[in-house]
């Protein structure tokens, strides 16, 4: 299996404290994986250092879909970031855009031009995650669900390899959170691969996958 991640002896630090210290793992291609941990033990840290919000700070090695984190240059972190799709717990939707224009924003920013090519990639994101008849709406005429997934249709437009969770399930009921983990997992057997930070370890042992968990600033595996 083609590693997508790939950590070898990687620190963490932010503001210059240390926040991870020895992480060593790899997640393969069409992977989904869990990431557990208190608040503050070093998941989110993690996860933005994947798309270079947060540095690695050294390592042996530190590789994210063949992109040298040690040694990558400023230049490189668009091309970085358009190979993975971020889904945030906050949704942070354009409040002022209907869902399509939401959709387009992105499209646009990352490089789209031809309007019937963008049209299309919205509607076929749309139908991924069940939302097809509901890029009109406004961002608050949405339920909780609904906003996430279109979040998991953002992150999805320009078909990244890798998506990134980030506590997708924390501010839903825990019924719409079962759904929106049931989606993530149905794209990692579509052949993305897939980490999600959560704090809700029911959702593990509902939905089993491999766990890693940040603890005393190290990463460790689940058994």
């Amino acid at each position: 299996m083609t590693a997508i991640i790939e950590y070898k002896g990687v620190e963490i630090h932010r503001a210059e404290k240390k926040v991870l210290n020895n992480v060593s793992f790899s997640i393969g291609e069409g992977e989904f994986c869990y990431l557990v941990g208190r608040v503050g033990s070093g998941k989110s840290s993690l996860l933005k250092s994947m798309y270079a919000e947060v540095p690695v700070y050294a390592g042996e090695k530190a590789e994210v879909m063949d992109y040298d984190l040690l040694s990558l240059k400023r230049k490189q972190i668009p091309y970085l970031r358009r190979n993975i799709g971020i889904v945030f717990q906050d949704f942070q939707l354009l409040q002022d855009r209907s869902v399509y224009e939401n959709l387009s924003f992105v499209l646009r920013a990352t490089g789209w031009s031809d309007r019937n090519e963008m049209d299309q990639r919205i509607e076929d994101v749309l139908i991924d995650v069940g939302m097809k008849h509901k890029s009109y709406k406004m961002p608050h005429e949405l339920s909780g669900g609904e906003q996430q997934r279109i979040v998991i249709a953002r992150a999805l437009l320009n078909n990244p390899k890798l998506i990134l969770a980030d506590e997708p399930t924390g501010n839903l009921d825990p019924q719409t959170g079962i759904t929106i983990v049931t989606l993530l997992h149905e794209l990692a057997s579509c052949g993305h691969s897939v980490l999600m930070a959560t704090h809700n370890l029911q959702l593990c042992e509902d939905f089993p996958a491999r766990v890693l968990r940040c603890r005393d600033k190290e990463l460790v595996e689940d058994y």
